[in-house]
């Protein structure tokens, strides 16, 4: 279990740490993480928002949570559509109420380009 967490936030922070780029690949395994230790994130914090007298701050903390996230959520995106050799202009389809975020996602699910592709090299696997 404990291993389990350490690469959740390895792979999350990795995902932090690369918000502004878009040029690059990320591996199923970096983004699927990032999307769970989000996930988790936003439950725990929906949660604190139920909390008498502290909800409203933790509404505020939760909202700024959802900003400092957004970015960082579609670059990952954009790089792991790059994995599949796929256009990061997909990214747009989530715009689209619902349909949109499924396609988006299933094409996320999808396995990398083995080797290099036009958007650079095959990501690499954190152990």
């Amino acid at each position: 279990m404990e291993s389990f967490i350490k690469e959740l936030l390895d792979n999350g922070l990795a995902v932090l740490k690369k918000f502004a780029v878009v040029t690059r690949r990320s591996s199923r395994k970096e983004f699927w993480m990032f999307v769970l230790a989000t996930v988790i994130a936003s439950i725990a914090l929906g949660i604190l928002t139920a909390i008498p007298f502290l909800g409203k701050i933790f509404g505020i903390v939760s909202w700024l949570y959802g900003l400092a996230i957004a970015v960082p959520s579609v670059t990952a995106g954009v790089r792991r559509l790059h994995d599949t050799n796929k256009s990061g202009w997909l990214m747009l389809l989530c715009l689209i109420p619902i349909v949109g975020v499924i396609v988006v996602l299933v094409l996320c699910v999808f396995e990398g380009t083995p080797g290099a592709n036009k958007y650079g090299p095959a990501p690499t696997e954190k152990a």
